[in-house]
């Protein structure tokens, strides 16, 4: 049952909170954690959702906090949820509205359970620097998911250069499944790996894999767009052959050696609540996570894509076919010329024919008079010769 309170106080939801209790028969001191979350109205409902199933791992009183700024009056809007359909935990969903929404940390500070750590989490806009949000402030452990951002590799750049011991992002928790892959993998006999390579879209897990790839095996790797989804592929060069591990449709993968494929494994995407719960497992800063931002190239994030040069033909190839380009010239242009003259032979020959009829048919007087004018021209043409 989900009780709700309008236009309430910090001190009246605590009382409602431990009356709910009691009345369930339930005591707080089974919680270990206090989990505050931090989001707008879109994206709340999914994030206390998420959190609300992982409490089944580690019982815990989520406070979502959803500022509502305005010029409206300052008023609290609480929402109480205890046990039964949102886990063993407790989720209580604080709506500041007004000048209230910028006065987070006052609300929430009175609801905290007292001697147990405190975590807080940024679905979706999140502080440049999460550590000096004065709800950041109460926190031991800073969950953000510069995925989320609309500039992610900005995002992530600003990350490393903000970043403070229990800060934590969950694009770094959605590679925790290449890197348990990889280290599988590796647990096998293999040659000296020379280089390697990852694969996937535009987004920042991909460059914190090749960041922790690098620094672990000690050697370049480049990062490729592929059409995803997410990361496809991560290939390790070594001096026999490839090791690669293609994972095409975001769900089952393939682990090839030297072009063959050895076995598969289930590497599926993981959705929020799988996530957050990774995250929730442990409350003390992440060393790995924050040695790999500390050798992260915030100036080469993004992937790198072929580029498709103009294949030019051999020389050779381009002889042989001046060769036959000119061969094909000269046989049109003897075409050409064997056509002409059989044109003209054959005029001449229908001339020859009509002159030959008219002779015939000519009288013999005509005759006469055009054989003397023949014969008189042939004179004529002997002396301009000479």
């Amino acid at each position: 049952m989900t009780l709700r309170l309008e236009d309430t106080t910090a001190a009246e939801v605590a009382s409602e909170i431990r009356k709910e209790r009691h009345r369930l028969g339930a005591a707080g001191t089974g919680m270990v954690m206090t989990l505050i979350i931090i989001a707008d109205e879109e994206n709340q409902n999914d994030a206390s959702l998420a959190a609300s199933y992982s409490a089944g791992e580690h019982p815990c009183r989520i406070l979502t906090v959803i500022p509502r700024p305005g010029r409206g009056e300052s008023r609290l809007d609480a929402a109480i949820s205890v046990g039964e359909n949102d886990g063993p935990g407790e989720l209580v969903r604080l709506r500041l509205r007004g000048p209230l929404a910028a006065h987070g940390y006052s609300i929430v500070l009175p609801l905290l359970l007292s001697d147990t750590p405190v975590v807080a989490w940024w679905p979706s806009a999140h502080p440049v620097r999460p550590s000096d949000d004065p709800l950041g402030a109460l926190a031991t452990r800073r969950i953000i998911d510069t995925a989320s951002d609309g500039r992610p590799f900005a995002a992530l750049a600003s990350m490393k250069s903000n970043l403070v011991s229990g800060d934590t992002d969950l694009a770094w928790t959605r590679i925790t499944p290449w890197r348990s892959a990889l280290a599988a993998v590796l647990d096998q006999p293999y040659d000296p790996i020379i280089s390697a390579e990852v694969r996937g879209q535009a987004n920042p897990s991909a460059p914190l894999l090749r960041t922790w790839l690098q620094w672990r095996l000690g050697v370049p790797v480049s990062y490729h767009r592929s059409r995803g989804p997410a990361i496809t592929d991560v290939i390790l060069k070594t001096t026999t052959g490839d090791i690669a591990i293609r994972r095409p449709d975001g769900h089952l993968a393939t682990v090839e050696r030297a072009g063959t494929a050895v076995k598969e494994l289930y590497l599926p995407r993981r959705d929020l609540t799988e996530l957050i719960a990774e995250e929730l497992r442990r409350l003390d800063p992440d060393d790995t996570y924050e040695q790999t931002m500390a050798r992260l190239e915030t100036d080469s994030l993004s992937p790198t894509v072929a580029s498709r040069s103009r294949v030019r033909a051999p020389e050779s190839l381009k002889s042989t076919r001046k060769k036959k380009t000119a061969a094909a010239a000269e046989a049109q242009s003897v075409a050409d010329k064997t056509k002409k003259r059989r044109r003209t032979k054959k005029a001449a020959s229908s001339a020859d024919s009509a002159a030959a009829t008219a002779t015939s048919t000519a009288s013999p007087r005509r005759a006469r008079r055009n054989a003397e004018r023949t014969a008189d021209a042939a004179i004529d043409n002997q002396e301009g010769d000479a």
